[in-house]
């Protein structure tokens, strides 16, 4: 484990000291979770986004997608509990 100095606006270490007196646990160890968190937080983004680039790259690679009310229509007969025929994709509109 290392050390890292981080310096505080006295406002947000009144704040901190009372948020961590709140959630029953110390200073430190709230801003040790806050730091999780947001570090959590950004990994996720970046999945999300190296996914959806990834996906898109397909599509363009493809030429293929599936219009967006095809696949509501479909979307919501299965959250409704019906077994819908899946949408086939199909060439982009050019």
């Amino acid at each position: 484990m290392s050390t890292t100095t981080i310096r505080l606006p006295d406002d947000l270490k009144a704040r901190i000291a009372a948020a961590a007196e709140r959630a029953g646990t110390t200073s430190h160890n709230f801003i040790l979770q806050a730091i999780a968190e947001k570090t959590e937080q950004e990994e996720r983004r970046a999945d999300f986004n190296e996914e959806a680039d990834r996906r898109y790259a397909e599509i363009v690679a493809s030429g293929k997608t599936i219009p967006w009310e095809t696949m509501r229509t479909y979307l919501e007969a299965r959250a409704s509990g019906k077994k819908p025929a899946r949408p086939k994709a199909r060439k982009l509109a050019r």
